[in-house]
């Protein structure tokens, strides 16, 4: 034969390698840490590894002196054992401040395990556990925005998992024995697969039925155009509801036809640990109920808010780490439209401060000539702003909270300012990106985009050099 026949002949397909089984899949995720740290640079590394230490080491210390009560754990803990005793689940009330159950049965019943150990261990398993999911959601953050380069990236997650702690959100998880950060990167988990994955959407749907607020990441991903992930989300939230009433049934509907709508139950809105937007209009209008004005300063936020991280998720053909703006966008939305965002609700400022990071990181990597300080500026405004514990420093006693003057309800209302012009930043970087490459600000009707939800989320970001 020929060397021409040969080229024409048909090439030989190479069998494809069969599918990973689960075990080999679980011990491949189970290596990767090890693989990365083995990876990235050692001097860099070590120096990460040096501060995070130290820094783990003083949190210890301060935690021992600090009041840390874990009282969310303890009401998880109650919950559970309401669930197991066969006890009425909203009739509980547990520890000093009489706290009762808040979220759907079906979160009731995974608390069940906690009962099976005694509060001493479940604080130091929480604990740890927590600054695993914290070193999670870091490794995700980085995934999402894609920055910094992949080498770097335990530098990076090490750095967070030491030093976060003294982000006030984190923090206060840490003290309260909260799950924010489990629900955290459980929807960053989701996010961050490819939208080829049939399952995407599950992950969202199993936090929105421990609590209802991650449910706005399904409507995230129905108007950025991924349908069946935003469908699989909502049939799992609904298997959650299915599963509190098949086990549950009195508690679920009581649930869902009394105790939801009871916001009594959760807390009151006027006070500064309440850090959302009703919280803010109730101490700016010096009332525990702010009515209409605050339904329709939420209403408002909560359109442009969805609309401006829809907007950044079609723009990845103009927009560098598009996906991660968009997440971003809707994450904040999310904790400022609730009626009851507490501070530690605000651990999104992980995924916030990565990507302004990256975006700073850019910045200061160009030209002399044309470097500007806008996002280094914005990222260290927004770090100093999780670090301050500024509400908790202004916090007034009492009923004094309902007349505190505007210029002291500044630091106490101070995640919903950074939350809105956090959105606002979004609106002008996007803006700014469309009009530099002459595309027009929103996509026309019939017009197509290559950038849209398909070309954006494969998904591995434009690169930080962009």
């Amino acid at each position: 034969m020929t060397a021409v026949q040969d080229e024409r002949s048909p090439a030989r397909a190479v069998p494809a390698p069969p599918p990973a089984s689960p075990s080999d899949r679980l011990r491949i995720a189970l290596g990767a840490p090890v693989r990365a740290l083995r990876e990235a640079p050692r001097r860099p590394l070590l120096v990460a590894s040096s501060l995070a230490l130290l820094s783990l080491v003083v949190y210890a210390v301060v935690r021992h002196f600090v009041h840390t009560s874990m009282v969310d754990m303890i009401v998880y803990r109650a919950e559970g054992a309401a669930v197991a005793n066969g006890n009425d689940l909203y009739a509980l009330r547990v520890t000093e401040w009489n706290l009762p159950a808040t979220y759907p049965p079906f979160a009731a019943m995974l608390f069940v395990p906690t009962t099976w150990f005694p509060i001493a261990f479940l604080r130091v398993a929480i604990t740890l556990g927590n600054l695993g999911l914290l070193a999670l959601m870091a490794h995700l953050s980085f995934k999402l925005v894609g920055w910094p380069r992949r080498e770097l990236r335990p530098v990076g997650v090490v750095l967070i998992t030491g030093l976060g702690v003294w982000l006030e959100p984190v923090f206060t998880t840490l003290r309260y024995g909260q799950i924010n950060l489990a629900l955290g990167c459980l929807i960053l988990w989701d996010l961050t697969r490819s939208d080829g994955r049939r399952s995407k959407g599950v992950a969202i749907g199993i936090a929105a039925g421990i609590k209802l607020t991650p449910g706005l990441f399904a409507v995230y991903l129905l108007i950025t155009g991924r349908v069946r992930a935003a469908f699989t989300a909502g049939l799992t939230f609904l298997g959650t509801f299915l599963i509190g009433t098949l086990l549950l049934p009195d508690a679920t509907w009581g649930f869902w036809t009394k105790y939801l709508y009871d916001s009594s139950r959760v807390g009151k809105t006027e006070i500064v640990d309440n850090q959302s937007l009703r919280g803010a209009f109730a101490r700016l209008l010096h009332t525990p109920d702010p009515g209409v004005i605050a339904t329709l300063g939420v209403g408002l936020v909560a359109v442009a808010g969805l609309a401006v991280a829809a907007w950044a998720a079609r723009s990845g053909r103009w927009l560098p780490r598009s996906e991660a703006w968009g997440v971003c966008v809707a994450a904040v939305t999310a904790v400022l439209i609730s009626p009851i965002s507490w501070t530690h609700h605000w651990v999104w400022c992980v995924p916030m401060l990565v990507l302004l990071a990256a975006e700073a990181s850019v910045e200061h990597a160009r030209p002399a000539a044309v470097r500007r300080l806008r996002w280094r500026a914005v990222f260290w405004a927004t770090l100093l702003a999780f670090l301050s514990f500024a509400m908790w420093a202004a916090k007034p006693l009492g009923a004094a909270v309902l007349h505190m003057s505007p210029l002291r309800q500044l630091p106490t209302s101070i995640y919903p300012w950074v939350g809105l012009c956090f959105l606002l930043a979004a609106a002008v970087r996007i803006m700014a990106r469309r009009r530099s490459a002459g595309a027009p600000l929103v996509r026309l009707p019939g017009q197509r985009d290559g950038g849209g939800p398909d070309a954006a989320r494969g998904r591995q970001q434009a690169p930080a050099a962009r």
